[in-house]
């Protein structure tokens, strides 16, 4: 399995949120600059997370995108499935069973299990980091804050 860019970006956009934004309106164009993705690409990702619960957007000078949930009960699993779509490593390991109807060994076949147990195992660790993780990942790495332009005022 390979995760796309759609997924690896968006875990990145909105743990840049979550950091440098904090609970104030992000813009596009400041997450673009700091991760380095397109922000056309960033608005298609967006659009995905906004369909999947985990962002807001409001409209205007202040406007902006916020979290749709703290960054505590926001998972990197979160993040994926709503880029992507369901997480597994092989057909046979989906959930949709639709998935799973090309194989005549489904159920029969003991690679399936091997399969099953690898992708459990990264679907808990998806589970497992939230976004105030990745928060706390990034100050013990020394990542700086960068602080919001919109707000500075200079005398």
């Amino acid at each position: 399995m390979k995760l796309s860019t759609k997924s690896r970006y968006g875990v990145r956009a909105l743990f840049d949120m979550a950091y440098h934004g904090g609970n104030m309106p992000c813009q596009i164009k400041d997450i673009s600059r700091r991760q380095k993705i397109s922000p056309r690409y960033l608005e298609q990702i967006f659009q995905e997370l906004k369909k999947g619960g985990l962002l807001n957007s409001r409209r205007g000078p202040q406007g902006g995108y916020t979290l749709a949930k703290a960054p505590d009960k926001m998972t990197v699993k979160d993040i994926i499935e709503a880029a992507e779509g369901e997480v597994f490593l092989v057909a046979c390991t989906a959930r949709d069973k639709a998935c799973r109807k090309n194989c005549e060994f489904d159920n029969q076949c003991v690679t399936q299990k091997i399969w099953q147990e690898a992708n459990n195992r990264l679907n808990d660790y998806f589970s497992s980091l939230s976004l105030q993780d990745l928060c706390e990942m990034a100050r013990d790495m020394g990542l700086e804050k960068e602080l919001d332009h919109r707000f500075m005022y200079f005398i």
